[in-house]
């Protein structure tokens, strides 16, 4: 597995994890590309097998506005999970961010995704607050509260 910078031919494969992995509030191609076309303020990072790119496992984006970046997304493909991916994408972001002279990242993560929080405090984020009912739920279920996560950076991420 190898991190590189995400490019546009990525943008397939991207979005076909994208809706796997979030089928509830998948971002459509059209919003990626829209991401993608806005460099340098948003940085994504790709997570491929080491073979040109032919088999994305995960991917991940970063907003770089200020002072504070914000982490858009961190996707790991669902049969790849368990082997740091996603810690590693994660690094890669706060890297970015560092050399871009963001002092901090912010985030906002699902309340109940459990594996992403876990993986977000063990990286040093801590909660700043929770978003009540946030997410909502196109099924017409209830909605979902959002945490508001926060790291400061310093020269080791």
């Amino acid at each position: 597995m190898q991190l590189r910078e995400a490019d546009w031919r990525d943008l397939a494969m991207m979005a076909a994890l994208e809706r796997e992995i979030f089928p509830d509030d998948a971002w459509s191609e059209a919003t990626m590309w829209a991401e993608l076309a806005m460099r340098p303020r948003r940085a994504y990072l790709v997570a491929d097998d080491g073979v040109g790119g032919s088999s994305l496992v995960g991917y991940a984006g970063l907003d770089l506005a200020g002072d504070v970046a914000d982490v858009m997304t961190v996707a790991v493909d669902p049969r790849a999970r368990g082997r740091g991916l996603g810690a590693a994408l994660l690094a890669g972001l706060h890297g970015l961010a560092r050399d871009a002279g963001s002092r901090a990242v912010m985030l906002e993560v699902r309340a109940d995704n459990e594996p992403a929080v876990g993986l977000y405090g063990a990286h040093g984020y801590e909660v700043l607050r929770t978003r009540r009912g946030y997410y909502g739920d196109p099924a017409g279920g209830p909605a979902r509260d959002a945490l508001i996560m926060r790291k400061e950076l310093d020269e080791n991420g």
